[in-house]
């Protein structure tokens, strides 16, 4: 039996979202933690397995500032094993670990957290960031984009962009249609950092960051936390509510520096291996979704995503989104529901999966969406992942 198949996830817990805000990072991180395993229905006795992503990074500009150690002693827990995924997939790599320690029986219940604190970092340390930090000497991942004056995942993406513009023809109306719809579903969630209403007017007016990439295009730093809980399947007689079940999963990694890309193709991702291996685990198509929860770091990726799961073809996400009418609430695929990283916050791809749990156990009020029993959730930029979450 496929790993998956044999986990769940029994809780989903969200703490309040701030730029910035008054608690400290382990203080968003607890009060996550103990809404997840609340909303389960467990204790933190039953908590057996815990893991991050990708574990403390203090001189990282609030990028991760809490670690698996310090939870596991503020909680009290007393887990069996520990995990933390500081290369591979990004956030999914913890859940990924999670779903193989619950399925080869090191754990029943794992919890799973992802902390950020980089509005706070930015308040005091205006050039604070992971890729254009001052450092003494140019290494690693770095080598392939400061040197050519690449300061910002906003540098990286824009060529991405342009280099996909170019391919097929792409529109910037096309493209603001995702920051428009974003700015729409986040007004329905009362956790959302921009909660105003735009026009694609408003997005075209909006200042070039870089070129094609706009001011709307970027998602927004902040302060929060997420956790989730990884249960084995055979204790959802045990849980609180119904466990959302873990259809699929696919996975990829590859290229220079952060793993971007080594093809010549820079109008796509190497994410398509992760949504091809996916779908080559489950007898679910793409045509099943009722939802979708898509990485959002720049509005490009959510594009280069939705073809890569398979949701549209090569050089086809653009007029699939134009307009925003298929991608609304009521549209052929909701997208983005809480209004995703560009509206809601940054919270490096946990609020995608959280917001997939909160839609599949029907607790979104107005931004619900009607009958939604599965769910496509993506993540990355610097390594793909994608789960496919349904309710039995």
């Amino acid at each position: 039996m496929l790993a998956e198949k044999q986990a769940c996830i029994s809780g989903a817990g969200q703490s309040q979202v701030g730029r910035p805000s008054d608690k400290s990072a382990l203080a968003l991180t607890l009060q996550a933690c103990e809404r997840a395993v609340e909303q389960a229905g467990l204790s933190m006795s039953d908590i057996d397995g815990l893991t991050t992503y990708p574990g403390p990074m203090l001189d990282a500009g609030g990028h991760s500032p809490v670690g698996a150690t310090e939870v596991m002693l503020s909680l009290g827990l007393q887990p069996t094993w520990v995990g933390a995924s500081t290369e591979g997939h990004a956030h999914m790599g913890a859940i990924f670990e999670a779903i193989m320690a619950v399925a080869s029986g090191l754990c029943r219940h794992v919890l799973v957290f992802r902390t950020v604190g980089q509005a706070t970092a930015r308040m005091k340390d205006r050039s604070s960031t992971v890729i254009g930090k001052s450092v003494p000497r140019i290494r690693g991942g770095m080598s392939w984009f400061l040197p050519y004056q690449c300061y910002s995942a906003v540098n990286i993406y824009g060529l991405y962009a342009q280099a996909y513009f170019e391919k097929y023809g792409a529109t910037q109306e096309q493209l603001g249609a995702i920051a428009v719809n974003s700015r729409k579903m986040a007004g329905m969630n009362p956790n959302a950092i921009y909660r105003t209403p735009i026009t694609i007017e408003d997005y075209l007016a909006s200042r070039m960051i870089s070129t094609p990439l706009r001011l709307f295009d970027c998602d927004t730093h902040v302060d929060g936390s997420t956790a989730i809980i990884i249960s084995h399947r055979d204790t959802a007689p045990d849980l609180r509510q119904a466990p959302i079940l873990i259809e699929s999963m696919g996975m990829s990694i590859e290229g220079l520096g952060f793993g971007d890309h080594t093809a010549t193709d820079f109008a796509s991702l190497p994410a398509k291996k992760a949504g091809d291996m996916l779908w080559s685990r489950t007898d679910l198509k793409p045509a099943d979704v009722d939802t979708a929860q898509i990485y959002d770091g720049f509005s490009i990726l959510t594009l280069m995503w939705l073809e890569a799961a398979g949701m549209c073809g090569p050089g086809e996400a653009a007029s699939f989104v134009e307009g925003g009418t298929r991608i609304g609430l009521d549209g052929e695929l909701p997208l983005n529901t809480s209004g995703g990283q560009l509206s809601a916050g940054r919270l490096h791809g946990f609020g995608h999966t959280y917001e997939a749990c909160m839609q599949l156990w029907g607790l979104c009020g107005e931004r619900q969406v009607k009958d939604a029993k599965t769910c496509l959730v993506t993540n990355g930029g610097f390594g793909y992942g994608a789960l496919l979450l349904r309710t039995d």
